[in-house]
Order: structure tokens, then C-alpha cells, then sequence
């Protein structure tokens, strides 16, 4: 009994902090969404100039997460996440004492660099601590939380900035940054040196298929032009970014939208914009992890049952076609909660495809070629809407060409992931060419 009981626990222990640590992100990245009036306010800026503000954090985060993955490949998840943790903290600090437009850009470049090699880094650690048949549900465990953060977190901080100002919405989050970080300093460790792991959950997780520990063959740039001449990696990369393109919208304006154009109260706007989040938190955990982990391991075939949800998913995500012609707040939040509820789902299985398909020691790097792929649309996503809402008066056109990205998207996935078998390792390939010359000569 103790030894299944062992079985059953510290991986998810694991997970779990992970899972928290996605929250603490996610407030960090919300307060300025939902502080958006009043700073504007503060400041005198107009919609393009937010535009421009809330998409001044994804320039260091998308910039960087290439940079990041290959670094988590080199020195590993511990290191790089603790640092990384204490300088988003920092950034939050900054933030609330900014004293102009100027000094709060820079405050979230900075929190961009910071926050840059988390997602990674998660992804990267579940490939470490679980077998094949357990990685999309604990995928989802962490990768939710980017979605229940801002169902929770939106009114939390609405709250907070309509009682006590902006800048404490950025205080309060700094504090639970700093105190996320302590915690992840003091409980994560790799497998192999996480003395809390029972042997036979070590051999568990091992013998089911967990990523191997090491570096890879050959050099970053090696690895990275290795890894995109493969087709199925631009099938990833380009399904992964037009998802990530109405996300971002989503996470910069939707307290915004709510505001300006269906004139509600920032307190309001907040508990408005927490219902499209709770229901995808519900739909990833769901749908994105348990479900699919289930008709795996029931026997369906893996690729099939994983590319039909990601096609699935993108479709109702366009549901947010619905919200660009009405009126009514109402039916408005259910068509961007049923295109949200859509479009997590695949985000979730979007990031355990490195998992599956990378080779040893570069499942960073590859996760740095999505999340770069993914996050570069957080720099277009608020710069273009802000434009078009300050061009056109209306959001209905920025919703339009979410949906026609989606459409690339679930092309993209259709004809180019063909599969999720892992890729051969570079070294392995570069042998056998070699091989095969010397037998011809």
C-alpha cells in the first residue's frame, strides 16, 4: 500500500507547483489589462498608444524564448526558472513606482525576460517527471491555470484597483510573485535528485516513457536549423501562434473591450471577463487533459485522437465571429466563452507535442521555437487591435481577423503535423549519412 500511495504522489506534488507558479504568472501579466482606464488616465494615452503598452511585453518574452529554451536544454529547469521567478518579482516592484509611460514599458520588458523561460521550463519539467500516458492531463493541470488566473484574478485586482488605485494592483501582485519565487527555490528538483521520490515512483515514471536527462548533440544553431526543416515542427510552430493570436487578444483587451465599448465598470468589466476564463479552465482540464489522456490510453490512435481536438478546438474558436455584430454584453461573453472553452484545448495539447516529437535534450529548445511562434503574436495581437479600434471605433474587425487567422491555424494543423512520433535525434542522422558514404566509396 505505501508503495502505491508513493506511486500516486510526488509527481504531482510537482505539477502542482508548477501549476501555481502559472497563476502568480498570469496575475503579473493581467493587472495591466484590468489597471488599463485609469493608467491611460494617469498618463493621457490613446488606444494605440495601449496598444502599444500592452504589447510591450511580449517584445522580451517572444524575443526570448528561443534564447531560453536552449538554455534550459544546457543548464537545465532548476536554475533558470529561479532566476527567472525573482525577476518577474522585480518587475512588478517597477512597475508600481513607474512614474511615466516610459519607466511602465520598461517595467514589462523586464517582466517579459523574467517570465520568458517559464512556460518552457513547466513543459520541459513534466517531460522529466511523467510517462507518456499521464502528460497531457498534467500538461493541462499547469497550462489551465493561465486560464482559471484570469477568471480569479481579473476581479481580484479590479477589486483592488477600484478600492485602492492602480499601482497597488501591482504591489499586491510583486508580493505574491516574491513569495512564489522563495517557495519554487525550495521545492523543485529534477528526478534524479529530488530525494522526496520514492524508487518506485522514479521507476514508474521512467519506464513509462519519461524524457531522458542530457544535452543534446551538436550546437544551438545546429539543433535549431536541424529542427525547422522538419514539417512537422511548422505545423506545430503555425497552428501554435494562430491560436496564440486570439488568446492575446483576449488576455490585453477584454476587460478593455467590456469597458469602452459595452460601457461597464472596471469592477464590473472584471467580473464579466472572469466568465470566458473559468469556462476554459473547465474545458482544458476537462477536455484538454483527461479526456484525451483517456481514449489514448484506451487505445485510439494518439495522432488522430490529438490533431481531431486541435482542429475541433480552433473551430470554435471562431465563434468569436459572434461577438463582432452584436451589441448585447451578454451574448457577446458567451460567443468569446464558447471561441475561448474552443481554443484552450488545443493550447494544452500544443505544448505537450515537443514532449512527444523532439529529440533527446532538445525539448527546450523546441518549446522555444512554439512559444516564440506563439508569443510573437502577443506584440501583434494588442498592437493591431488597438489600431483598428482607434481607426474604426469598433472591436468587430479585430475579432474578423482573429477569426481568419484561425483558419491558417486549423490548415496548418490538418496538412503539415502528420504526425507525433518522435523526430530522429541529429547525431543518429548525421551518422547514417556518413555510413552510407563510406559504404559507397
Amino acid at each position: 500500500m505505501d508503495g502505491e500511495y508513493a506511486v500516486k504522489k510526488r509527481r504531482w506534488a510537482i505539477a502542482c507547483l508548477i501549476a501555481v507558479g502559472v497563476i502568480v504568472n498570469y496575475f503579473d501579466r493581467i493587472n495591466m489589462s484590468v489597471a488599463l482606464k485609469p493608467l491611460s488616465e494617469e498618463f493621457h494615452l490613446t488606444p494605440g498608444q495601449l496598444g502599444i503598452l500592452l504589447s510591450a511585453f511580449a517584445w522580451s518574452y517572444a524575443i526570448l524564448q528561443i534564447p531560453a529554451g536552449t538554455l534550459l536544454d544546457k543548464i537545465g529547469v532548476k536554475w533558470v526558472a529561479r532566476i527567472g521567478t525573482i525577476i518577474w518579482s522585480a518587475a512588478c516592484f517597477l512597475t508600481a513606482i513607474a512614474s511615466g509611460q516610459g519607466l511602465v514599458i520598461l517595467s514589462r520588458i523586464l517582466l517579459g525576460i523574467g517570465e520568458a523561460p517559464y512556460f518552457p521550463a513547466a513543459t520541459k519539467a513534466i517531460g522529466y517527471w511523467f510517462p507518456r500516458n499521464e502528460r497531457g492531463t498534467a500538461i493541462a493541470l499547469f497550462d489551465a491555470q493561465s486560464k482559471l488566473s484570469n477568471a480569479i484574478g481579473t476581479p481580484i485586482i479590479a477589486w483592488v484597483v477600484s478600492e485602492w488605485g492602480w499601482r497597488t494592483g501591482f504591489y499586491a501582485t510583486a508580493i505574491l510573485s516574491l513569495i512564489y519565487a522563495v517557495a519554487f527555490w525550495i521545492s523543485y528538483r529534477d528526478p534524479h535528485e529530488d530525494k522526496r521520490l520514492s524508487k518506485e515512483e522514479y521507476t514508474y515514471i521512467v519506464e513509462g516513457g519519461s524524457q531522458k536527462i542530457g544535452e543534446p548533440p551538436g550546437n544551438v544553431w545546429e539543433n535549431l536549423r536541424y529542427l525547422l526543416t522538419k514539417r512537422k515542427v511548422w505545423g506545430a510552430l503555425i497552428g501554435f501562434a494562430a491560436y496564440g493570436y486570439s488568446w492575446f487578444l483576449f488576455l490585453t483587451w477584454l476587460p478593455g473591450y467590456l469597458v469602452t465599448e459595452m460601457h461597464m465598470s472596471i469592477l464590473k468589466s472584471g467580473w464579466y471577463s472572469s466568465i470566458p476564463w473559468i469556462v476554459g479552465t473547465i474545458s482544458e482540464l476537462v477536455i484538454g487533459g483527461w479526456l484525451i489522456d483517456r481514449l489514448v490510453n484506451k487505445g485510439y490512435n494518439p495522432t488522430r485522437v490529438r490533431k481531431t481536438f486541435l482542429v475541433i478546438g480552433m473551430l470554435l474558436g471562431m465563434s468569436v465571429i459572434g461577438a463582432a455584430f452584436t451589441s448585447n454584453p451578454n451574448i457577446a461573453i458567451l460567443c468569446i466563452s464558447i471561441a475561448l472553452g474552443g481554443l484552450v484545448i488545443t493550447s494544452s495539447i500544443a505544448y505537450s507535442i515537443p514532449t512527444f516529437i523532439a529529440p533527446q535534450g532538445t525539448v527546450g529548445t523546441l518549446v522555444g521555437i512554439l512559444t516564440f511562434g506563439n508569443n510573437s503574436m502577443a506584440i501583434l495581437a494588442p498592437i493591431i487591435t488597438g489600431f483598428i479600434v482607434q481607426a474604426t471605433g469598433s472591436f468587430m474587425y479585430a475579432f474578423l481577423v482573429a477569426a481568419v487567422i484561425l483558419i491558417i491555424g486549423i490548415f496548418s494543423y490538418v496538412f503539415l503535423l502528420t504526425d507525433l512520433e518522435p523526430i530522429e535525434p541529429m547525431l543518429e542522422n548525421s551518422t547514417r549519412y556518413d555510413k552510407k558514404n563510406i559504404s559507397t566509396q
